[in-house]
């Protein structure tokens, strides 16, 4: 284990065992099927943010609220293709505060198939929201221009169970960009 991640991981308060030495996979339960994630130990902080949120129950209840593809996007000159997922509406107000954004240079996770990322406005500002990819997305990583500052999105893992869920999600009923009724997370935990 690098030294700079196991010091972020002794200064968090994190425990190095059994954890640090198998891949963290996570399932998310939706209304269309179950998608497991495995969480990349290289985003440290962004794995660290998003598993604070899994762990107090915040996405049960949550939603997948938009889709976005190749034809719903009008006024954007580089097209991408992902669905966004947030917490329960109801515990929107008990978001934690924001993390610091992993760049893709740094943590060499870049935005391919398949990929589990925070969504952001500008840097430093992602708190619950994430979405995955459907296909390669190369304009999401650092110095991609979907994003007008050029430092991308925090990229932290991948789905290795269930990409067909995600591309249905991404065909489901849409207005714009909404999907129409949202897709319902019914639960998000670790696996055992």
């Amino acid at each position: 284990m690098r030294w700079s991640i196991l010091c972020t991981l002794l200064a968090a308060g994190t425990n190095l065992g059994d954890d640090a030495k198998k891949a963290t996979r996570v399932r998310i339960e939706t209304d269309l099927g179950d998608i497991v994630v495995e969480l990349d130990a290289r985003a440290v902080k962004t794995v660290g943010n998003f598993l604070r949120y899994v762990d107090a129950k915040h996405y049960d209840g949550g939603r997948f609220h938009r889709t976005v593809t190749l034809n719903n996007q009008p006024d954007n000159e580089v097209k991408i293709e992902v669905v966004q997922a947030g917490v329960n509406p109801d515990r929107a107000k008990d978001d934690f505060p924001p993390v610091q954004l992993e760049r893709t240079e740094g943590t060499g996770v870049a935005h391919k198939d398949g990929t589990i990322s925070m969504a952001r406005d500008g840097p430093d500002t992602a708190t619950s929201d994430f979405f995955i990819c459907v296909g390669d997305q190369p304009e999401l990583d650092f110095g991609g221009m979907r994003n007008p500052d050029g430092q991308g999105f925090a990229a932290f893992g991948r789905v290795v169970k269930g990409m067909d869920v995600v591309k249905k999600i991404q065909a489901s009923a849409a207005d714009g960009q909404t999907l129409q009724p949202p897709v319902k997370i019914r639960a998000v935990s670790r696996e055992k």
